[in-house]
């Protein structure tokens, strides 16, 4: 049996999610993904990349002498995931404590609503 993933830090998820934009990708190229929005140092993301390695989150192989890396686990497995435990945590087991928080306090336009509900049916019918 596969032990739980370890929870993911902030720029854990950030690097992460430029992995599975990007589909597999090197330190620099993850590098150039995190620049867009803020700096960011080359060890700091080549460290993530690794720890994301070490945890089974992502796997690489070498080409030349860099590392390109891709995924190990897929978004939804991952989202899945890091969800049940916040069900766990935060809202003592209950998904319907977490949905009702998400809905009272989130601002949902009226498409992300109907789009709610017709999930809700789908699971009914």
């Amino acid at each position: 049996m596969r032990k739980s993933l370890t929870p993911l830090g902030e720029t854990e998820m950030e690097v992460l999610n430029h992995v599975w934009e990007l589909g597999e990708a090197s330190v620099s190229e993850v590098r150039e993904k995190i620049l867009e929005n803020r700096k960011v140092a080359y060890t700091t993301v080549m460290t993530v990349l690794k720890n994301l390695a070490d945890k089974n989150y992502l796997k690489y192989r070498k080409k030349g002498l860099s590392y390109i890396y891709s995924a190990a686990i897929q978004p939804e497995d991952v989202r899945y995931n890091l969800v049940d435990r916040l069900v766990d945590k935060v809202f003592h087991g209950s998904p319907k404590d977490l949905v009702q928080a998400l809905v009272q306090h989130e601002k949902l336009s009226d498409s992300e609503r109907e789009e709610i509900k017709r999930m809700i049916d789908k699971l009914e019918s």
